[in-house]
Order: structure tokens, then sequence, then C-alpha cells
């Protein structure tokens, strides 16, 4: 059987390395559903007798995937499929500054996290309000709706009084700072937004299925009433190498 699988990856596209064929087939394996997403592959002791092959060649082949997007390695846990497709790249395109305030239409968000809190002093100093202040938090993905790619984690952070919102039919396709202008009549006076580079905590990578310390574009956006309190505060972690913003602006 090993000798078989061998022969097979040698024959399969004559002339390119070992680890690149044997990439193309374990690619396929998990395109066919063979290990579903959220599975464990087979050991690395496994896969190197059924093909017969090194754990070097294996495990660059297994780079090779990863770089691809379709499994996520961590140290002393098993690798795990996170996509039967190599991800496309998700680029939004904006004319002004308000549309960085938004996403497209065709994502929507997945609401994992509802809950009411009151800031202590970290979350107070990080969100830049009182400590003890009470907010309603959500947590949740966003998506990609044609490829279900979860481009990105955000924490949403609205007043109290908001907190109904997330009932509304069309809350996973619109931004909450539009809900909350629709349904309670408060406008947006200013928006602050700040944008950095960090590195991926326990939880966030958890959540988009990325290794621990990956790289993360975070976008923390302020929205503020007329009154100059803020009434809504999002953090948004999106994962390198699937969301791009591009701006251009002409005078």
């Amino acid at each position: 059987m090993a000798g078989d699988m061998h022969e097979r990856l040698l024959n399969q596209e004559p002339g390119i390395p070992l680890h690149q064929a044997l990439a193309v087939t374990l690619e396929e394996q998990i395109r066919e559903g063979v290990w579903p997403v959220g599975s464990a592959i087979p050991p690395e002791v496994t896969l190197c007798k059924l093909y017969s092959i090194s754990r070097h060649t294996l495990r660059h082949a297994l780079g090779t995937l990863e770089d691809g997007g379709l499994i996520v390695r961590r140290q002393g846990a098993p690798t795990r499929v996170i996509s039967r497709q190599r991800p496309r790249r998700f680029t939004q395109s904006f004319n002004s500054p308000a549309d960085i305030l938004r996403y497209p239409r065709e994502t929507y968000r997945v609401n994992e996290v509802e809950e009411y809190l009151e800031c202590d002093a970290d979350l107070a100093n990080f969100l830049k309000v009182p400590v003890g202040s009470s907010w309603y938090h959500i947590g949740a993905m966003r998506k990609q709706q044609d490829s279900e790619l979860t481009i990105a984690w955000s924490d949403i952070y609205i007043l109290p009084k908001f907190a109904e919102l997330t009932s509304e039919p069309d809350h996973t396709h619109s931004m909450v700072y539009q809900q909350i202008e629709r349904r309670f009549d408060v406008r947006i006076d200013r928006a602050a937004v700040d944008v950095y580079a960090c590195g991926a905590s326990p939880e966030i990578a958890q959540a988009l299925s990325v290794p621990l310390d990956s790289p993360c574009l975070a976008i923390i956006r302020h929205y503020f009433d007329a009154n100059g309190n803020p009434f809504e505060i999002s953090v948004t972690y999106h994962p390198e190498n699937r969301f791009i913003y591009s701006m251009e602006f002409r005078g």
C-alpha cells in the first residue's frame, strides 16, 4: 500500500519535487472532504508511512498547505484543516474617509458572544472610557458571503440601551452604528479610527484559526453622538493575507 502511494506521487507530475507532488495530493484530499474542516489530519508518522516519505519532505508539503490557508499547525497539537479551498484575499476599496466605518454588503457577522459587562481598569484604558462604565458586548466573526471565509473578528461595545437591536432581522448584515441611527435616532457627530498592527492573542487566534501571535491588522472605531459621548466602540482584528484596505483619493 505504502509503495503504491509513493509510486503514485512520483508519477503524478513527473519532474516536480516530491514535496510539491505530496502537497498537491494532500490538498486534493482536503478539497474532497477526506479530512473535513475542523478535523485533524493523520499524524506525521502515519503520513510518512502511508506515502513512504521522509519527515522533512512531509513538513515541507505541510508548510505549503499552511501558507495556502488550508491547515494550521501548532506545536504540541494536531494539525487541523481550516479551509477546503485556498482562501481568496478580500479587498475593500473606498473613495471617502467615511467608507472605513463600514464593510461591503457581501460580508456579514456571526455573533458568538452577547453579554452585559462593566469595564475593569484594563478594558477601560483600552477603550478610553471610564472604569466601571456599562456596555453591551458583541463578539462576532465577519465572513465573506460567497466563500464563508472568516476575514475578521470584532469586539463591538454599545450602550446597554441599544442591546435589543441584535434581534433585528437584518442585524448580521448591517453595521451596528447604522442600526442605532435608524432605530434609536442617534446620529454620528464624529468618528475616530485608530489602525495598528498586533499579534493574535489566544482568544483571537482561536477565533480566527491562526497560530498564536500571528500578525493582525487591528482597527478601533469610536462613534460619538452630538454631546461628544461614545455610543459604540468596535475593535476588529484582520489576520494577515485575508483582507486589504485599498484607498484612492482624487483632488
